[in-house]
């Protein structure tokens, strides 16, 4: 055949992306070979590769099994030198293939990524194997083991041709055929999984296509055996495809390189899968992680909310730190951070469970201790290896205090409105899961501009600084904003305390509740305890009057006592202490009446002839909202109804 410069030859591979020659002549629009007989896979002097008719390097990674693939003693330089030379000349004898496949392998399932993976593919066959290679991966790439839906779509991935340093990813100005629909027997071909020669009936229509990128082919020739082509196919689906290519200055490949290139794509293509099957978990961990944590926080009257979740720098190590903010009866709210420990799938499911149940324990307006304690209850259930920190406090607006239980978690700190930090000290209680430890809770003075920080341990502790190092540096920050601002905004103020992370990667889950206390006014408070009686009903729609008067709601007047005196009828008949009526006017004007009875009222529908069983009924007709809340001692019945504009309390905007 003619020689001719790679410019002047179309039918030549082109140099790959990185711009150099070709390191050889490798015309791939020779003729077919006879198929009769199988050429031969070594010359008949000299060192060769496998199948080929030279001598090929392959860089294998150091510390390499010999060929038995046991573990031996570090040998000499020279002995070791030898046998790495040997596993890389591979020639043609079984015994040099399994020593090329050996090392070849080991360094595929080197690969960490789908990227890194065919990295380590096209290094470990060029130029041992063949001079050049294109991958053709999936596109979309499949998922699940449904087969492919329509036509089987190849997006080209990379090229490999000559040195190391030639393996790219697809070139520049390919946007014409980088991507290629197959059909067809070509299409069966590559979904069964066999390698096969170029010059397979069922390639020729996909084989132009599919080496356009490296060369201008036309329909025919076909490359023959200079070409195999390997299905990458792994557990269940068809990933995408390898193509193999040798020039004219080697033999051509044989049956047994057939062997060689399919077990070369089989070992790409677990790891493929592999890799795609990891990504697929960390986006699933990362998912139920962030559909766990609140989607938005409430804005309880009194108190303001902020928050921040940073997880771990490593994608697959999802860990189970949660945070949540949980409206309870009075106008109050419950504040929880917690941390299950360890970093996987399984920390985020018991994350999400621990927080349902203690959402469900909120709402039965339990202690501190109490919550702490049925928490601590289900986590045995789950298994004694689950354990987790918990701290769980609750703010009373109205009586500015503040009640906490510590289940072996951080302390929390407090910004005073001074400006002084305070690290709070909180008796600490043995972690969730622990069993039989009681815990305790700890009432303190919750003042009006103070803010709350509530934490994780990834915030505090890193490599380099010890937990407690990092606990006086979030409160040393803490102060050092408060000077330059008075009373910060929490959104900024949760930004500073982040800048203690620094810019290294982070080894643990963070997150953050910020809580600046605003108190209730007592001005908008009226409260009462009246004995159950008959007249009580009576003297609660006095007091109601008095009260909205002096708050110039009489619009609401009407309604209001008739709501009143329906509840607390219902609260004298089942009560056998004093009940409690107390108004609240926010933006709403709320109702609460409480008695010791745990029966939670329940709405029917009364009969023509029955005399009672309306009351609820016109409770909910009347009023904007309404519920029934059992509590440890009994239970709270609570409507809210709306304050026109022109009649509400306007106050000056939150800073």
């Amino acid at each position: 055949m003619e020689h001719r410069t790679p410019g002047q030859d179309p039918g030549r591979l082109r140099a790959g992306a990185g711009g150099g020659p070709a390191p050889r002549d490798m015309a791939v629009d020779a003729a077919p070979l006879d198929t009769g007989a199988a050429p031969p896979s070594a010359p008949p002097a000299g060192p060769s590769t496998p199948g080929s008719g030279r001598s090929g390097s392959i860089a294998t990674p150091s510390g390499d099994l010999p060929a038995t693939g046991r573990a031996t003693p570090p040998e000499p330089a020279a002995e070791s030198e030898s046998a790495r030379e040997d596993a890389e000349r591979a020639p043609g004898t079984p015994t040099d293939r399994l020593r090329y496949l050996e090392a070849a392998t080991r360094r595929i399932a080197g690969g960490i990524d789908r990227d890194e993976t065919l990295r380590e593919l096209c290094r470990a066959a060029i130029p041992a194997f063949a001079d050049a290679m294109l991958v053709h991966l999936r596109e979309p790439p499949p998922t699940g083991d449904r087969p492919p839906d329509g036509p089987l779509a190849l997006r080209l991935h990379s090229i490999a041709q000559g040195p190391e340093e030639s393996v790219t990813g697809a070139p520049p100005g390919t946007a014409d055929f980088v991507e290629l629909t197959v059909t067809g027997p070509f299409a069966a071909l590559l979904l069964a999984g066999r390698p096969v020669f170029g010059d397979a009936a069922e390639t020729a229509p996909g084989v132009g296509a599919l080496l356009e990128p490296v060369a201008s082919m036309p329909p025919a020739p076909s490359p023959g055996r200079r070409l195999i082509i390997a299905p990458l196919h792994g557990r269940h689906q068809l990933l995408g495809t390898a193509a193999l290519l040798r020039g004219t200055d080697r033999p051509a490949f044989t049956a047994d390189d057939l062997l060689v290139a399919s077990q070369l794509a089989t070992h790409a293509a677990f790891g493929i899968d592999r890799a795609m099957l990891s990504g697929r978990e960390a986006s699933l961990a990362d998912a139920l992680q962030l559909t766990m944590l609140p989607s938005s926080l409430p804005a309880p009257t009194g108190v303001r909310l902020a928050s921040r979740y940073l997880p771990a720098a490593e994608t697959s190590q999802v860990g189970g730190d949660w945070y949540d903010a949980i409206p309870l009866p009075g106008n109050r709210v419950a504040l929880v951070v917690g941390d299950v420990m360890g970093h996987s799938m399984t920390s985020a499911a018991i994350m999400g469970q621990l927080r349902t149940t203690v959402q469900t324990l909120a709402g039965l307006d339990l202690p501190p201790e109490e919550v702490l304690h049925h928490l601590d209850e289900q986590a045995q259930r789950l298994g004694s290896e689950h354990m987790a920190t918990c701290l769980y406090a609750v703010y009373d607006p109205i009586s500015q205090r503040l009640l906490v239980a510590d289940a072996g978690h951080l302390p929390p700190v407090l910004l005073h409105p001074d400006g002084v930090g305070e690290v709070l000290r909180i008796p600490p209680g043995a972690p969730i899961g622990v069993g039989g430890v009681p815990f305790e809770s700890v009432e303190m003075p919750a003042p009006t501009g103070a803010t709350l920080l509530l934490y994780t341990d990834g915030l505090v502790e890193s490599r380099t600084r010890d937990v407690w190092s990092g606990v006086e540096l979030l409160r040393a920050r803490l102060e050092a904003a408060a000077s330059v601002v008075a009373s910060p905004p929490l959104e900024t103020l949760c930004d500073t305390v982040l800048t203690i992370l620094g810019q290294g990667a982070r080894d643990d889950d963070v997150a953050l509740l910020a809580a600046r206390f605003d108190g209730f006014p007592p001005r908008n408070v009226a409260y009462w305890f009246l004995n159950p009686e008959p007249r009580t009903a009576g003297r609660a729609r006095q007091l109601t009057r008095r009260a909205l008067h002096r708050w110039g709601l009489d619009p609401l007047l009407d309604t209001t006592e008739l709501l009143v005196s329906e509840v607390v009828t219902n609260a004298v008949r089942y009560a056998s202490r004093p009940i409690a009526l107390r108004l609240l006017r926010t933006d709403v004007l709320r109702c609460e009446v409480g008695d010791d009875s745990p029966q939670v009222p329940r709405m029917r529908r009364a009969q023509a002839g029955d005399e009672g069983g309306r009351g609820l009924f016109l409770v909910d007709r009347l009023a904007q909202r309404w519920g029934a809340t059992r509590l440890s001692n009994g239970k709270v019945v609570w409507f809210e109804q709306p304050i026109p504009e022109e009649f509400r309390e306007h106050r000056a905007a939150d800073p």
